[in-house]
């Protein structure tokens, strides 16, 4: 049968995929809409499935949070140019409110997620299908605490949360403010921890390996090469340890310093920082 070009146009509107496909797939189903969708969408997946041994080094990261809890999603994708794409970040918003809304607990769980009124994986094959990139979760994460805020930075190729303890009777726009304020810190300065207590301890002990190493290499005796490493340990804490970081808006304090100016109480709880390209 002849396919109109009205008919292209309108299942073109419809799926965004191209002018040929739309065709194709009308005269697949003898000008049948609801089947030529279907038709793109099956096609959608297999284009997903063949794109899979791709690197997607792109993307972007999407935020999602109310008083108490936040969750933390970074959607990859091939190019910088897709993650600007109008249809990639508005998928990324709409899954990472799904994401807050049904309070999953797992990134496997990301696939039950229902988005816009299909499923995930039936959206990330029409995804793939209109724009033409593998795309794929490649970090998801939640925080709770009894203040959580979000941050994101560079139109998102960093994202955090943040969640603050200890909040007692502050107001509103003062957790936003500082909860805003430690999320940048955490931006910009990248720390791997809140504490040096909560410092992974294989790190700990790579970092005095590397100090052992250096003072061996200069000459140092064995018997004090532990204490140096030790020694050594403060600086580290000073760069990769949050609270112990130079706050980045008033270089006489540090963030433990600058949350106690605000109240005596006040803790970061825990933060999540997610980047693409990673860190």
């Amino acid at each position: 049968m002849s396919i109109t070009a009205e008919a292209v146009k309108r299942l073109r509107e419809a799926t965004g995929a191209g002018i040929m496909d739309c065709k194709k797939a009308l005269e697949e189903s003898n000008g049948d809409f609801d089947k030529a969708v279907e038709i793109l969408r099956k096609r959608g997946h297999k284009m997903a499935a063949a794109r899979q041994e791709r690197t997607a080094k792109e993307g972007a990261v999407f935020a999602a949070t109310k008083k108490t809890l936040g969750h933390l999603l970074l959607l990859a994708c091939e190019t910088d140019f897709v993650a600007r794409n109008a249809d990639f970040q508005a998928f990324g918003k709409a899954l990472v409110q799904s994401a807050l809304e049904k309070d999953i607990r797992s990134k496997d769980e990301l696939t039950n997620l229902g988005v816009n009124g299909l499923s995930f994986s039936d959206k990330i094959a029409e995804l793939t299908a209109r724009i033409g990139e593998k795309i794929e979760v490649a970090e998801w994460g939640r925080l709770e605490g009894e203040y959580v805020t979000a941050y994101i930075h560079l139109g998102g190729r960093i994202g955090v949360l943040v969640a603050l303890k200890g909040i007692g009777n502050l107001d509103e726009n003062t957790l936003h403010e500082v909860g805003q304020n430690i999320a940048m810190q955490v931006a910009a300065l990248r720390p791997i921890s809140v504490s040096r207590q909560t410092v992974p301890p294989d790190i700990l002990e790579k970092e005095k390996e590397i100090a052992r190493e250096q003072a061996r290499a200069e000459g140092k005796p064995e018997n004090i090469l532990e204490k140096i490493a030790i020694g050594k340990l403060e600086k580290f804490f000073k760069e990769a340890v949050l609270l112990e970081q130079e706050y980045f808006k008033d270089s006489q304090k540090t963030v433990a310093q600058y949350l106690k100016s605000v109240s005596p109480t006040l803790e970061v709880h825990g933060f999540l920082r997610f980047q693409v390209g990673g860190k």
